[in-house]
């Protein structure tokens, strides 16, 4: 699937990515989830790049009648157990001080009901409790210290989540520091060549975002991660905040997304992919309007580059009730996973610059 450029979203209507999923699925003995939709596809999900083993698990349960969300979380849970993904979970590189800070959410389709954390330390499935503050509390989203006793509370057990690469991967950063941490002088919008933290190795952000269609029609959503690597301490970016890491809707489909989280932040991204698909516009349609608002709205010139483009990168993906699926970021040459309950296919993903 060759990818999408700019000139050729303005002038195209089609939807180049997507595939129309059709069938008809019933879940299994005994399931709980609500009846299959009219118009649902046949299950499907998407997700990023590192989420190979975690589409496997999740599309097994799902053809299995689970629930979306319980496929899900069960699935990023290979990925936060994974010490190999330095992006997320146990692994994930640290805070400047060190220190493992994990951010995560989700969305329940058929119920509207979310849950997340942000800055938890100490407690390698942050996902979980995401979903635990859902379900048994009057709240969306707790953190920090208050995140940790809440954890603990319903037998979540403390461990320290600096491996010891990771740890190495921290001291080297801490070795090499000079404008590539966070701490910025007094500055403009008109200011460059400050806090170049996207263009120096020592410095990535990583995360998984996961949404599905279930068998019986339903959507759900997750996003897990530990962030931007030695960011200030109590950091949080857009995975645990619902409408602009992630957001579901189950009448109309599920997006999330990868990358700079405070672009997301400033410009509730996800959630304006969600109102995209609404109005009719295919997912990866929908995900390249989030890129190219992105990118029109960035005033700061540290942020961009000699055209004046937007200089990190943000990665969308979407799905929608129907099983079509489509996923753009800012900047090309990438990937994306999908599951259309046969195998995990590998994508190129629509951009809007090289």
């Amino acid at each position: 699937m060759p990818p999408m450029k700019r000139r050729d979203f303005i002038r195209t209507t089609a939807l180049t990515g997507t595939a129309v999923l059709a069938g008809t699925w019933s879940a299994g003995a005994g399931s709980a989830v609500p009846a299959p939709q009219s118009g649902a596809g046949r299950p499907i999900l998407i997700t990023s790049a590192n989420g190979a083993a975690a589409a496997e698990k999740t599309m097994q349960m799902i053809s299995g009648g689970s629930d979306a969300l319980d496929a899900i979380i069960s699935g990023v849970n290979i990925v936060e157990d994974d010490p190999n993904d330095t992006s997320v979970g146990y692994g994930g590189l640290p805070n400047e001080e060190g220190v493992v800070e994990l951010d995560a959410a989700v969305m329940h389709g058929p119920s509207y009901r979310g849950g997340a954390v942000a800055a938890i330390r100490n407690i390698r499935n942050p996902s979980k409790v995401a979903r635990m503050v859902m379900e048994r509390t009057d709240h969306v989203l707790i953190v920090g210290e208050g995140a940790l006793k809440f954890a603990k509370a319903h037998g979540f057990p403390e461990e320290n989540l600096l491996t010891d690469r990771a740890r190495a991967e921290w001291l080297k950063w801490k070795e090499n520091l000079s404008t590539t941490d966070d701490w910025l002088p007094p500055h403009s919008i008109d200011d460059d060549g400050i806090g170049e933290i996207y263009q120096n190795y020592l410095r990535h952000y990583g995360t998984i975002h996961m949404s599905a269609l279930d068998a019986n029609g339903n959507l759900s959503c997750a996003t897990t991660t530990s962030g931007l690597s030695y960011k200030i301490p109590g950091r949080v970016g857009d995975s645990p905040i619902i409408g602009a890491g992630l957001y579901c809707d189950n009448e109309v489909g599920s997006a999330g997304s990868t990358g700079r989280g405070e672009a997301n932040l400033l410009n509730c991204s996800s959630v304006m992919v969600v109102e995209w698909m609404r109005q009719g516009k295919s997912p990866e349609e929908a995900c390249l309007l989030a890129c190219k608002r992105i990118n029109e709205r960035q005033r700061e010139k540290r942020l961009q580059d000699e055209q004046g483009r937007f200089k990190p990168n943000v990665k969308f993906y979407a799905i929608n009730r129907k099983g079509e699926y489509g996923a753009a970021a800012v900047r090309g040459g990438w990937n994306y996973l999908i599951h259309d309950g046969n195998s995990v296919k590998k994508l190129e993903g629509a951009y809007l610059f090289k």
